[in-house]
């Protein structure tokens, strides 16, 4: 049987990824494993599988991910695992999967950010290349082009990142409630946002340096960011009613976990 090669690159860990499953399949097969032994989020874009590098060794894919002997798909060939996204071109990525701990897969299609927003605060969780949670005075657009302005003492040449919930933090981080936000160290969040709120002369704080759990979908406010300096690339989150409506398995599957890990 032929297969269609597929490439991929996985956030969780950053690694680019040569399969010969479809999207759905290959979300799945990096959540629970080949034989449902393993769980684990995942998050993932597809790449155009025509795409040319002088970095990635693109050419031993032919060579390497072919069927197995009995004739099953290969499921995964690494190709690399070190400074996979700032050899990315923008142009190259597709759309995004996230899946749940029992390989429940979302698809997202790149979709248009309003021009013009309201000032708010915000919060964003980075996913590669480093995953530092962050709270800000900038919009997304904003805040990409100031994390991937190299005239910054601390910049990346691409990024991806998700905005978070924070309901009335956002307004007004004084007095607005933060008893339904499901985050460690909710003092801590306030206190960095208070501080943006009164004037503080950088526009981000650090509110975690490296956050290492998995990202609580029902906390993404409006969807996913990629981009550098010269792209800004969105992917919108559905909101909960068409969740509830369109993708009620994934949705189920996702809150259901959430909510068991917190018990």
């Amino acid at each position: 049987m032929d297969y269609k090669r597929h490439l991929y690159f996985s956030m969780t860990p950053e690694s680019l990824i040569s399969s010969m499953l479809p999207p759905e399949e290959f979300g799945h097969y990096l959540a629970v494993g080949a034989n449902k032994r393993t769980r684990g989020q995942a998050l993932f874009f597809e790449i155009d599988p025509n795409f040319q590098s002088d970095y990635f060794d693109l050419a031993s894919i032919e060579r390497r991910c072919v069927p197995h002997v009995d004739g099953q798909p290969k499921r995964s060939v690494y190709l690399s695992t070190y400074r996979v996204l700032e050899n990315l071109p923008i142009e190259v990525f597709s759309n995004l999967y996230l899946t749940t701990y029992d390989g429940k897969v979302l698809e997202l299609q790149p979709g248009d950010y309003p021009e013009e927003e309201p000032f708010t605060l915000h919060l964003y969780q980075e996913l590669s290349p480093v995953p530092p949670r962050v709270a800000s005075k900038l919009n997304p657009r904003q805040f990409m082009n100031y994390v991937t302005d190299q005239r910054n003492p601390v910049s990346f040449p691409k990024v991806v990142f998700a905005e978070l919930i924070l309901n009335g933090l956002a307004e007004n981080p004084i007095t607005g409630m933060s008893n339904n936000l499901p985050y460690q160290n909710i003092n801590h969040l306030r206190d960095c946002l208070i501080g943006l709120y009164s004037g503080y002369e950088k526009p981000n704080k650090t509110v975690e340096r490296f956050y290492y759990g998995d990202l609580l979908y029902r906390t993404v406010k409006n969807g996913f960011f990629l981009g550098d300096q010269d792209h800004f690339v969105y992917y919108p989150f559905p909101p909960v009613d068409q969740l509830q409506k369109l993708y009620y398995p994934w949705w189920r599957s996702a809150l259901n976990l959430e909510f068991n890990e917190k018990k």
